[in-house]
């Protein structure tokens, strides 16, 4: 793969979690945070705060991308569609990659991979896109 982008392994994203997860952005696409009830047994941990392991990993994840998808908008739709779409891609590859680490159920885990496997292929086609076609068309317009 010659992908430009270095995605994120799970480590990392648990390594980032910590002060994303107070950072938490206003664009939440996780569950309103609980108790630890409905966490109580889960093989996949609880956090000291009460909230498991994995969801603060997924906000990690969830806030990268929300950072990543600032980027300028050209004026050209070819290009802003996939210059906004590779951090989309890659912030559903972390997710994916959490699921992978955390995700018991097999079903849960195959999808996983498949978002990783597809996802990777869209983004190596974007950027392949972009050098060839979208280069000399970048520039932001008025």
């Amino acid at each position: 793969m010659t992908s430009t982008i270095r995605p994120l392994t799970a480590t990392a994203v648990l390594a980032a979690s910590i002060g994303a997860a107070a950072a938490q952005s206003a664009h939440d696409h996780a569950a309103p945070a609980t108790d630890g009830a409905a966490t109580h047994g889960m093989h996949q941990g609880v956090a000291p705060t009460g909230e498991a392991v994995s969801t603060k990993a997924f906000k990690a994840a969830d806030n990268a991308m929300m950072r990543n998808m600032q980027v300028v908008y050209t004026g050209d739709a070819d290009v802003d569609f996939r210059t906004h779409m590779i951090p989309h891609h890659q912030g559903a590859i972390d997710m994916a990659r959490v699921a992978l680490t955390y995700a018991t159920d097999p079903a849960t885990r195959a999808l996983a991979q498949k978002i990783i496997d597809d996802q990777l292929k869209e983004i190596a086609d974007m950027q392949a896109w972009l050098r060839t076609s979208g280069a000399s068309r970048s520039k932001p317009r008025p």
